[in-house]
């Protein structure tokens, strides 16, 4: 089956990296307000603050859900495998017949998402090698 959702582990680490921000908007208001600094650049801070916090939702959603957002990268689930779906979500990978009407002669390109031939080695849209199919 087909899905188009980013990764468990950079889903993880976006949510690592909004914490971090999170925490730097807090010192920088802090440290802003503290020197007696012009208004707005404590508001930095808080602007940091704020993205942050909608940044570390949405990634900490992607990471541990089940329906996770989708966002960018179209993944065959048996040619790349998502390696934190046995924590968080479904171990075995969908039968892919359903999904194209059973034809299988065509796949998509991981880095930009068009349809191409199963014996295609370039993208046709985008002009990158294609990984190889075991």
């Amino acid at each position: 089956m087909k899905s188009v959702k980013p990764g468990r582990g950079p889903s993880a680490m976006g949510a690592l990296g909004s914490v971090i921000a999170v925490i730097f908007g807090i010192f920088w208001t802090i440290g802003a307000a503290s020197m007696g600094a012009p208004w707005f650049f404590p508001l930095f801070g808080v602007l940091f603050i704020i993205i942050g916090i909608v940044q570390t939702v949405y990634n900490l959603k992607n990471a541990t859900g089940e329906n996770r957002y989708s966002s960018f990268d179209i993944v065959e689930e048996t040619e790349e495998p998502d390696p934190l779906n046995r924590r968080f979500g479904s171990a075995a990978p969908m039968d892919d017949t359903a999904s194209d009407g059973g034809s299988g002669d065509f796949r998509f390109c991981p880095y930009c998402g068009a349809k191409l031939g199963a014996e295609f080695e370039f993208c046709g849209k985008c002009g990158k090698k294609l990984p190889d199919i075991p």
